[in-house]
Order: C-alpha cells, then structure tokens, then sequence
C-alpha cells in the first residue's frame, strides 16, 4: 500500500504550482504567446506542460503550504515576476505599433483604424500591419523561445522564496519603457522626415499659387510618397527589430537581477 504524509503532498504540489504562475503570468502578457486570439485553455495547457519538464530542475522551494498566508505571498510574487518579464518584451512591440501610428498620421491615415483585439481599442491599420511584421520576424527568429529561455533561467537568478523582491527591480521596467516613444521613434525617423518635408513645401506651394487646392493634391501625395517609402524602408527595419529584440533580452535579465537585489 502506497501512503504519503501531508508534507510531501504539499511538496509536490508547491514543485508544481509556483514555477507554473510565473511561467503562465510570462504567457498572459508576453508577445505571441499572450496574444488574445490564443485561447485561455491553450496558454494554460501549455504552461502547465512547461512547468512539468521544468519543474525538477527549479530547484530547492520553500517548505510553506500554498493555502496560507506565506503561500500565498509567494504566490503573488512569481505573478509579478512573470507579468514583468512578459510586459518587458512586450514593450518592443509597442514601440513598433507606436511607430505605425507615427507614420500613419504622417501619411494622412490616422482616421483609418479599427478595432485590435489584441490592445482593446482601435489600432491604425498601419500600426497593426507594422506590429504583424515585428511578429513574423520574432517568431523567424526564434525570439518566443529565447524568451521561454530567459524564464526558465529565471529560477537560477531568482529562486522561488519568501523573501520581499527588490522594489527598485520594477525602476528598470519604467526606464525601459521609455523605448516605446523612443524606439517608435527611431523607426519612424525615415517616415517623418520625408513626409514632413513634403507638408512643408506644400506649405510654400499653397502660398505662393493659392488658386491650387492643396488638400486636393496634399493627401494623394503623401499617401503616394508614404507608400513608397513603405515598400523601400520596410525590407530595411530587420536589423532595427532585432536589435530591439536583443535589447529586450537584456532588459529581462537586468530586470531579473535587480528584482533579485543584484
């Protein structure tokens, strides 16, 4: 007859339950793999196969029931862990979107938008063409995997304890986050300059032959113009996402080491 005590039942279960909310907290909110049109039941299946392979190699846990106060505590901060992690890469791609409606405006098309179920809100459609193609190129580039690397490593920088997370670790999640303007920005720079540009000699042709209608010839110029950048600036933005990408990386493992108190 097989018989076990309480404690190694609650053993089994914390080597299960708590790497399994900082690894399905990272799938909520990181890219591609938290995106809303992957079912609920899918990110939590997939999780839960992620802490199984993973869950004897965590390391040792804290001998605390996960039903009391301790427990949950814990709890609560490997969602914190994961909701951080997953919102760091997650940045990356606002700056992305961020810069699609930097162009967008440019190029006359801030009134064509649409609902995104992704954001919960109305997205311009360059926007989301633009953050469609940051996926493409993350996934080609293996960027979900290096990600679900980066959280599993996360267990060595910062073991599952009950000790407080250094509150100054969430300081390098707002520093970072200056990169969605920053970032989207950068991208756009091209954009901008050229289509800014043309505006400002429409300017000067609207007053110097004011019989011509600028609004008439102003919006199929620049859509033309902002275009035609797309097809020859777009095949050039690879090296820019990728860099942005390693960047993301590094701003994971800052961010792990400082909520760590390293």
């Amino acid at each position: 007859m097989i018989s076990f005590q309480i404690d190694q039942l609650y053993g089994w279960i914390t080597a299960f339950l708590w790497p399994f909310f900082r690894i399905v907290s990272l799938l909520g909110t990181a890219p591609v793999l938290g995106e809303s049109s992957i079912p609920v039941r899918v990110k939590i299946g997939f999780a839960a196969l992620i802490t199984v392979a993973v869950a004897p190699s965590v390391g040792p846990l804290p001998n605390v029931s996960p039903a009391s106060y301790e427990g949950l505590w814990i709890t609560l901060q490997q969602v914190l862990i994961g909701m951080s992690l997953g919102l760091t890469m997650r940045i990356v791609f606002a700056a992305v979107q961020t810069a699609g409606e930097f162009v967008g405006l440019q190029m006359g098309l801030a009134f064509a938008s649409f609902f995104d179920p992704a954001t919960g809100a109305n997205t311009a459609v360059l926007a989301r063409i633009m953050n469609v193609m940051a996926i493409l190129l993350f996934i080609s580039v293996n960027g979900h995997l290096l990600v679900l690397a980066g959280v599993l490593r996360t267990f060595e920088t910062l073991p599952i304890s009950a000790h407080a997370l250094n509150a100054d670790g969430f300081n390098v999640l707002f520093e970072w986050s200056s990169q969605v303007l920053l970032g989207g920005m950068l991208l756009a720079l091209p954009f901008i300059i050229i289509l800014l540009t043309i505006n400002l000699a429409l300017g000067i042709l609207n007053r110097t032959a004011q019989q011509l209608s600028v609004f008439a010839v102003g919006f199929p110029i620049t859509l033309a113009t902002g275009l035609l950048l797309l097809m020859v600036v777009l095949p050039q933005t690879s090296p820019f996402l990728n860099h942005m990408f390693e960047l993301g990386y590094a701003a994971m493992s800052r961010l792990t080491q400082a909520l760590a108190g390293g």
